[in-house]
Parts: structure tokens; sequence; C-alpha cells
């Protein structure tokens, strides 16, 4: 008798589990892969509306839509040639314990980052970054930021757990070099005149082009270690309705990736893609964009490593 097993598996949705149609590997510090993909399921940091936890999910089933393509255009390299790319799930925490949440954020992180491995981790609100952050200093030291959202996330009012407070804290801890690090997409209210970051906000990334932005980061960052971290509500809400923070006049999909295209060549060690909100989505056009994004963030993190030949 035939068995489901038997059969070549050709459909694009059956048992779709994990990022790009990946097996889930609960095991990733005993695997042989490059690049861990972590789904960090919270949304207790949030100001506004709820429900990123749910990204993690959305974003593994929107990239069934990217898994077939043998390449990605217009990269001239299949990804899994080069690298590993292992899924290991969703981290699993008490429930409603955000202190909880942080420190086993910040532990598997650690584990993953000091083994040689790098991260893409899919949240959850933004707030996740600052635990990812923690980590990776660890290995790495204090790095650049690239930071791409409509908020500049450095509000001093918050609370401890906040989503809109990661980037005041984490200068503060020496984690990152604000002097090195760059905004990109910013269009809501933050005090110029003492603000550590470099900002191109909104209105002058959709003037500029790509390479202009790009231009701009590299010089920025120069050669340091650089953790890169993408709000989706950086793009406008034509193109990423589904968050918890939308924000009118932001960039379109297609300009934000070409700017991380154009990052290629420097020194990424950890990315995340945050804020995906799938209860206001709509046709999941949020939650593929934001499994694109981190598909051309794996391409740029496999060139720049070395590991396309």
């Amino acid at each position: 008798m035939t068995t489901i097993a038997d059969k070549p598996d050709y459909s694009l949705y059956s048992n779709a589990f994990g990022y790009l149609r990946l097996p889930l590997n609960f095991r990733p510090l005993e695997s042989d892969a490059d690049v861990v993909v972590l789904g960090l399921p919270f949304d207790m940091a949030t100001t506004g509306r709820s429900g990123g936890r749910m990204g993690p999910g959305a974003i593994r089933q929107a990239s069934v839509n990217l898994a077939w393509e043998e390449s990605r255009w217009p990269w001239q390299f299949k990804l899994s040639d080069h690298i590993k790319v292992v899924d290991a799930g969703d981290l699993v925490y008490d429930c409603g314990d955000s202190a909880d949440f942080t420190q086993r954020v910040e532990d598997f992180a650690t584990a993953i980052v000091e083994s040689g491995k790098a991260m893409l981790s899919f949240g959850g609100d933004h707030f996740v970054t600052l635990p990812l952050l923690r980590a990776h200093y660890k290995k790495h030291g204090k790095m650049a930021l690239l930071h791409f959202d409509a908020h500049t996330d450095t509000y001093s009012q918050g609370s401890k757990y906040d989503h809109g407070t990661m980037f005041y804290h984490a200068p503060k801890e020496g984690i990152i070099a604000a002097e090195h690090s760059i905004q990109v997409g910013i269009r809501t209210e933050y005090d110029q005149s003492s603000h550590l970051f470099k900002v191109i906000d909104a209105a002058a990334a959709n003037e500029q082009s790509a390479d202009q932005i790009v231009a701009q980061i590299k010089e920025r960052v120069g050669d340091m270690p650089l953790y890169v971290t993408f709000d989706i509500d950086c793009l406008d809400p034509a193109f990423a309705p589904g968050t918890g923070t939308p924000v009118c006049g932001g960039l379109s999909s297609d300009k934000a990736m070409k700017i991380i295209r154009g990052l290629n060549g420097m020194n990424i060690v950890g990315m995340d893609v945050v804020e995906v909100a799938p209860a206001y989505d709509s046709a999941e056009i949020t939650a593929l964009a934001g499994a694109t994004l981190g598909l051309e963030l794996l391409h740029v993190w496999a060139d720049s490593n070395g590991k396309v030949k």
C-alpha cells in the first residue's frame, strides 16, 4: 500500500512547518548549521495593538511561497548550495513572564552565537531585539546597529519591558556604538537635539536612491560588527498593514529589499525581522514581506561571509 511518506512532496503547502519549508530542528547546537532561525512569539511589550506573538508562525507560513524558487532573484546562486539553515522553532518560556522570556532569549542566543553559528530571528514585538543584542555582544563585542523602523525606539519614558526603549538601553549598556549606528525610515517624533543615532527619515529615504542610502550606511558603520534589525512598520502600511503601530509614509518593499542587497560585504553578525502581527494583515502581504526580507538577509549574510565561491 502506498503511504503519504512514499510520495514525493510536490505540494507547496503540505507539511510546511518551518521557515522556507525547512524541517524543525529543536537541537540546533548539535547541527552543522551555519544559521539558526528562531521564532520569538512575544508581544507583552507592545504599546499599541498586540498580536506580534503570532508573527513567527505567519512568516513561516508565508515563506512557502518563496521555498520553491531555485534561486532568489536577482541573486545568482541557490542559497542551500552554500549555507545550511535550520529552523529551531519558537522559543518556549513561562507564559506571561517577561523577565523569564528575556533571560531565555539571551541564554539561547548566547549558546547559538558562541557555537559559531549566526542567527536570524523573527518576532514578536521589537523588544526581543534587546536580549538578542546582549547575547551577540558577548561574542562580537560592541556592535553597530542598522535599524529599519518608523520609530526610533529610544524613548526613555517607557518601562523596563517596552518595545520603544531598546535603543535607549542598549547604548547605555555599552552593547552598541551609537556613533556608528544608523536608523532608516523614521517618521515619528524624537528629540533631534540629543539623538545619538544618524537618521535617514522616511521622507529622505523615499527621495533618495537605494544606492545613496547604502553609501551612508556603509560610511557610518565602517567595518564594525553589524546587527541588522527590521521592524516591519518601516514599510508603508500599503505594503505592510499587519503590524501593531502602522505609520503612513514609509518605504516600499522594493526599496527596502534593494537597500538590504546593498549591504553585501558588510560584517553582519546578527539579524532579525519583527512586529509582524497577522491579525491586522491583508492577504498575508505583511507576513510575505517579513519572510522575504529574512531571505534577502540570508543571501547577504552568505555572500558577505565568503560562503559563495
